[in-house]
């Protein structure tokens, strides 16, 4: 299982796109306020389709509380900041990813304590950054991809046809 983290995110549709691919994935959503929208809006309900009741959503008033309660874990940092991809890292089961918000990232003051587990999405130089929902999609992916996919299910089905 890989736990979501959102620092701080201000986009109600993106929370919601999150909350479907953590539902999707079988991750946990952890959620550090403040928010810039309420969990009930109606744009991050659309977005989550009638997947939102199947999530697990932990809400945190700030890091710290984060921290606290789930006892300090290693948790790797979404970043445009950082030197190595997300490919170059191993992901544990139960492995934290923390993603910034869409404005501004994490904060640096705390990417300062976490330089040996920051990740980045490679992109073109005069790209500011990737949508944030995309980011969470690709970098879960990569650690459900190398950790065997697990339970999941890996053969689609045609609805008429065979194969």
């Amino acid at each position: 299982m890989i736990h979501v983290v959102l620092h701080e995110p201000e986009m109600p549709a993106n929370t919601g796109n999150i909350g479907r691919t953590c539902a999707a994935a079988g991750c946990v959503l952890h959620l550090i306020e403040p928010l810039g929208f309420r969990l009930n809006e109606k744009a991050v309900r659309r977005a989550g389709l009638d997947y939102w009741d199947r999530l697990d959503v932990r809400r945190y008033v700030n890091f710290e509380e984060f921290l606290e309660k789930n006892q300090n874990p290693t948790i790797y940092m979404a970043t445009t900041k950082s030197r190595q991809t997300y490919v170059d890292v191993s992901y544990e089961d139960g492995a934290y990813v923390m993603f910034g918000k869409e404005s501004a990232g994490i904060p640096e003051e705390i990417l300062l304590n976490y330089r040996e587990t920051a990740i980045r999405i490679p992109m073109l130089p005069d790209i500011r950054s990737l949508n944030l929902s995309n980011s969470v999609a690709i970098v879960v992916y990569e650690a459900m991809r190398q950790q065997g996919f697990g339970a999941f299910e890996l053969e689609g089905q045609l609805h008429r046809y065979q194969w």
